[in-house]
């Protein structure tokens, strides 16, 4: 296997065994506001936005309502509380057209992709109960080979991943110089579907790299990127065995969630609208990371 090196920018510790989830639901929502003789294009925008979250904050609810089938009842209340009390986030706005109403006003029809995060508190408090559940929301666990909390200078570093139910994946390593490396997929692992209840090596078999600590050293970071629809694209560069992302460390988070939502019960040509679109699940987990000489 080809070792990565400084020349391709990867170097790696750890931070312990552990790891921090971040879960949510995204969907593509609807706002309808218009302007009156007290309403000007400005207010009008800002309540169709106000309004497309509302719609997003249901059809997530709805969402979590008809495909979680925990067992546990109070786990189950938790959950659709943690998503009653949810934030919803603007990815993007995907169209808007203002159309005339009337002789005077105008009427806005917005829609965008959002995120909805549940409750994290709540989260938090029912994560054990259904980290393994292939019927809770998605989860991904990610973790390393060694429990000292400490790579040091020539050690490998191993990573393993397990999520409750199948998911398209990407793996992301921010080194101590703050590049972003993409581990999975790679040149020769381009496969990113993941099986729910299997637990992943990486490197494996297939990957062309073996992950040796080198410098420079210090604190890193280890991401894994899930959802149930397959994700947007990040801009990203040959690094013969993995991939060097050039999209802005800024970007990669919302790039990622712009999530390529498949569409059902919309037959070609019916309408110029989808009539409907699944949300998509989608979880951000990360573990952190040190190296020292």
């Amino acid at each position: 296997m080809k070792r990565l090196s400084l020349l391709i920018l990867l170097t790696f510790g750890f931070i312990p065994f552990s790891y921090a989830t971040g879960q949510s639901t995204i969907v593509e929502a609807e706002g309808i506001a218009c302007t009156s003789p007290n309403t000007t294009r400005i207010q009008a925008d800002g309540l169709a936005l106000t309004n497309a979250k509302r719609d997003a904050s249901e059809k997530a609810g709805t969402h979590l309502e008809s495909s979680t089938l925990v067992k546990d009842a109070e786990v189950q209340a938790d959950l659709i509380k943690s998503f009653s009390n949810a934030q919803v986030k603007l990815i993007t706005r995907l169209s808007e057209e203002w159309e005339q109403s009337g002789k005077m006003d105008y009427c806005l029809q917005l829609r965008i992709r959002a995120e909805v995060v549940p409750d994290p508190v709540i989260m938090k408090k029912v994560e054990a109960k259904i980290v393994n559940d292939p019927t809770a929301p998605l989860n991904v666990k990610i973790w390393v080979d060694k429990k000292n909390k400490v790579y040091k200078q020539g050690e490998v570093v191993h990573i393993y991943l397990q999520g409750n139910k199948p998911f398209f994946g990407r793996l992301v390593y921010g080194d101590a110089a703050k590049n972003n490396i993409q581990l999975l997929p790679n040149p020769y692992r381009k496969d990113n579907y993941f099986k729910g209840g299997v637990m992943y090596e990486i490197p494996e078999g297939h990957d062309r790299f073996e992950m040796e600590v080198t410098p420079p050293f210090g604190n890193e970071t280890i991401t894994v990127y899930a959802s149930t629809s397959p994700s947007g694209d990040l801009h990203l560069k040959d690094a013969g065995s993995v991939y060097l992302v050039t999209t802005a460390p800024k970007d990669i988070k919302t790039k990622t969630r712009g999530i390529k939502i498949n569409e059902v019960g919309s037959p070609t040509g019916s309408s110029s609208r989808p009539s409907h679109q699944r949300p998509t699940e989608f979880a951000e987990t990360s573990v952190e990371l040190r190296t020292t000489n």
